[in-house]
This record gives C-alpha cells, structure tokens and sequence, in this order.
C-alpha cells in the first residue's frame, strides 16, 4: 500500500515537471538582433500595461526594440517597428527565392538529355554493375 502511494507521487511530481518544463518552453521569447547587430533581450509589458499606455509602448517599439505583450505572465504576442518587419519579411523573401533558384537549377540538370541517359543506365544495370559503379565513384573521391 505503501509503496503504491509513493509510486502515485511520483508519477504525479514527474508529470507536473514535465509539465512546467513544456510551459516554460512555449513561454520563451527568444532574444533578437537590432540593426547594429546588438543581441537584445526583448522588453515585456502585461496586456493591461500595453492598454493602458499604449504610446509608451509604441515608441518603444518605433525606437528599435521588440515589446513582448504578456497575460498571465505568458508571453503572447510581440509589437516591433515597421522597419523591423520590413527587414525581417525581405530576409524570409531572400531565402525563399534563394531556395527556388537553386531549386530550379538542379531541376533543369535532371531534365537533360545526359543525365536522361544516366538514369535510363542505372535502372537498366545489374547489382555487379551498379556495385562497381560505386566503388570507382567512391575512389575518384579519395
């Protein structure tokens, strides 16, 4: 009997760390970089403060800073300045065309008439063939 309430309380304390450890992980704001490149840890205000004065946190927002709004002591959303939102939206554009660029590139090297022929080679080769194919592949490599 005993050692079922112990076994009970500590499923119960293993549960409840867990938990907390899941909360305090979705409740993390990560800290950012200003134009100068400065890592800063974001300022935070609750809902009511960001209501109350809202021009206080605005300003400090225009001035380069990201405001963490808080409710319950949970971060739940983030004001930053246009110009950050500018940057940040342009960086996410540059990688994605980045992506598509290369992406196409290496779709119009498989559409050749050689790698075509490559292909149709390698599906039609045996298990020794294909054995020794990747043994001279893997020596010129060094």
């Amino acid at each position: 009997m005993k050692a079922q309430n112990i076994k009970a309380q500590t499923a119960k304390t293993n549960t409840s760390s867990v938990a907390r450890r899941r909360r305090a992980g979705r409740d993390h704001v990560a800290t950012f970089r200003n134009s100068r490149g400065e890592t800063l840890e974001p300022s935070s205000v609750t809902a009511s403060e960001a209501k109350s004065e809202f021009g206080r946190v605005l300003e400090m927002a225009i001035r380069g800073g990201a405001v963490v709004i808080t409710k319950h002591d949970a971060p739940k959303a983030v004001l930053i300045s246009v110009e950050n939102f500018n940057a940040l939206s342009a960086a996410a554009e540059t990688k994605l065309d980045a992506l598509n660029h290369q992406f196409d590139a290496l779709l119009a090297q498989m559409q050749t008439p050689k790698a075509r022929r490559g292909m149709k080679t390698a599906f039609a080769a045996s298990a020794k063939q294909l054995g020794k194919a990747a043994v001279a592949a893997a020596r010129s490599r060094g």
